[in-house]
């Protein structure tokens, strides 16, 4: 009866993030579209068939995620692990910030930043607007506003897919058996937030957790929210994910989130060729990113219109990659695939 409770409980507090996204989204695209007037490309409307999927899938990893947690794979208090300080703080600020992205998106400026953020020490890909933020990803009401953001965009789905990488990476692990819990080493790369490493910390309570990002704004919001969880407290990196900062075989378990379709080919396969270097024979690296084309082919209208709506320069390359080719090009082996909602997952293996 409590697990049955708990669940519908889960599902409620679920549904009323999707219809909150949805109503976000409808309210600010129809007011964007007043602003910025007729934009130079074609969109798909989504037929009724597209939005049945969109909800068919999105209540599977919903389901996914409630037995995850219910097989102990982490602890059920993590599905209810929702950043509500930083909404009821941060949300007003979103539509406060929509004037800036409108105006953006009207004068076509996708490699604008604050004169107060120096740009020498990024690579050049990473000086972008990714989907029109503000300022990308340099500045710290940029950190403030990314989960509440993409949460949105997911429909309150964001979390559920991104603990999809905590299943394949504890059996991952269990390869290391031997190895004490407190000697564990988990890294995530282009960490963000931190949003990936609370919910590896639920899942790895001993385990010693690492996390680089690029973003200084970023690894400083990751360390706010970071901290208010018990126990030791990952260690943060400011690092390019394409020079990790660590040694050969330092880490059992890899993890990379909504980071590839960030990138351009090349600089794919460095992260890619970076993670197996620090990994350890017989270690896990687990990819979760979006969707690619004919993945889903009912969602492939969804996929081509936020290649159009929002500013994402290299989605529609990354779309097309073998993503697995480019991980045994570095060594990887036994390379499984997973589809959860709009995300893809790779997990792949570090030869014993």
């Amino acid at each position: 009866m409590t697990d049955t409770l708990t669940k519908l409980a889960y599902q409620t507090f679920q549904q009323g993030k999707s219809y909150f996204g949805v109503a976000h989204k409808t309210l600010s695209t129809q007011l964007g579209q007043l602003a910025v007037g007729k934009r130079d490309h074609e969109t798909f409307p989504l037929s009724p068939d597209v939005i049945e999927r969109i909800y068919t899938s999105l209540n599977q990893v919903i389901e996914t995620d409630w037995n995850d947690a219910k097989k102990g794979i982490y602890p059920i208090e993590t599905l209810f692990d929702n950043p509500w300080a930083d909404f009821f703080q941060y949300y007003p600020l979103v539509w406060f910030d929509l004037p800036k992205i409108w105006d953006r998106i009207r004068h076509k400026q996708y490699q604008s930043f604050d004169a107060t953020i120096d740009l020498n020490d990024y690579p050049k890909y990473y000086r972008q607007n990714f989907h029109h933020q503000t300022d990308g990803y340099l500045s710290d009401l940029s950190a403030n506003l990314y989960d509440v953001q993409v949460d949105i965009l997911f429909n309150g789905a964001a979390d559920a897919m991104r603990r999809r990488i905590l299943a394949p990476l504890k059996q991952g692990l269990s390869h290391f058996a031997d190895v004490p819990p407190s000697q564990i080493r988990v890294l995530d790369v282009a960490t963000g937030t931190g949003r990936t490493l609370r919910f590896l910390r639920s899942m790895l309570p001993k385990a010693a957790l690492f996390g680089t990002d690029l973003s200084p704004a970023y690894l400083r919001k990751a360390n706010q929210l970071l901290s208010q969880l018990p126990g030791e407290l990952p260690q943060l990196c400011q690092a390019n994910a394409e020079d990790l900062p660590y040694r050969d075989e330092q880490f059992h378990g890899v993890s990379c989130v909504f980071t590839f379709h960030e990138l351009p080919g090349p600089a794919r396969q460095n992260v890619i060729d970076q993670c197996f270097r620090v990994l350890k024979p017989g270690g896990t690296f687990v990819i979760c990113d979006s969707i690619q084309n004919d993945d889903d082919p009912q969602l492939n209208p969804l996929l081509h219109n936020f290649q159009k709506t929002f500013h994402e320069p290299y989605h529609r390359s990354y779309s097309e990659d073998d993503m697995t080719a480019r991980l045994e090009g570095a060594g990887f082996v036994e390379t499984s695939i997973q589809l959860h909602f709009m995300s893809k997952y790779w997990v792949a293996h570090k030869p014993a």
